[in-house]
């Protein structure tokens, strides 16, 4: 729904997405890639068919103002320096352009020494503060943090595949209790949060 939102904020068009580690197509982000009256360019360090230049964010090679929009989807953990990129994020997009992140907050490390942040709900706003917000939230609750904490107790004394395979059953059955949990109720135990929001070279936080 988030990446539906995305779509419809943008209006129907043509406008240039800019989709920073889009290396890997982000979990429910078909629509996104697939909406032929948006043009994408896609950047990430590493080099896949999905990819249009090899590139560190945190210097992004375009003029000011050259975005409609960007998408940045559980990536901003994997920088040195979250600030930098969201900064150049601010400058590359036009008056208005749209920002969404994802980044996790209760999950284990993944791709080891490259995961170097987690944001609380507050931490994740107050990065994005330059931007005005349209609407923030949990990216998993509860059941999903706690999913990922069995995964990675059965992975400490077994291995990745056998600890994906014993925990297939109890991730379906925990994030059905998310579905039926007010956010209140997950702000504070959620696997992740999103923010959705807009350059507004007037706002003031």
């Amino acid at each position: 729904t988030n990446v539906i939102n995305f779509l419809d904020t943008l209006s129907n068009d043509s406008k240039k997405v800019l989709v920073i580690g889009g290396a890997t197509k982000g979990s429910g982000t078909d629509k996104l890639w697939e909406n032929n009256q948006i043009k994408i360019t896609s950047l990430d360090l590493v080099g896949t068919e999905n990819v249009d230049y090899i590139v560190d964010a945190h210097y992004l090679p375009f003029k000011d103002e050259t975005f409609d929009g960007v998408w940045i989807q559980a990536v901003l953990e994997h920088f040195l320096s979250p600030d930098i990129v969201v900064n150049e994020i601010f400058r590359v997009l036009k008056n208005n352009g749209l920002i969404y992140s994802e980044i996790p907050f209760m999950q284990q490390i993944h791709m080891g020494k490259n995961d170097f942040t987690r944001y609380t709900a507050s931490g994740h706003r107050f990065l994005f503060k330059n931007f005005e917000k349209i609407n923030m939230g949990v990216n998993g609750g509860p059941g999903v943090s706690l999913s990922w904490s069995l995964k990675y107790f059965i992975w400490s004394f077994t291995n990745e595949k056998i600890a994906n395979l014993l925990t297939i059953i109890p991730f379906f059955i925990l994030r059905l209790f998310d579905k039926f949990l007010p956010q209140t109720a997950s702000w504070d135990s959620s696997s992740g949060y999103y923010f959705f929001g807009k350059k507004n070279i007037n706002f003031k936080f």
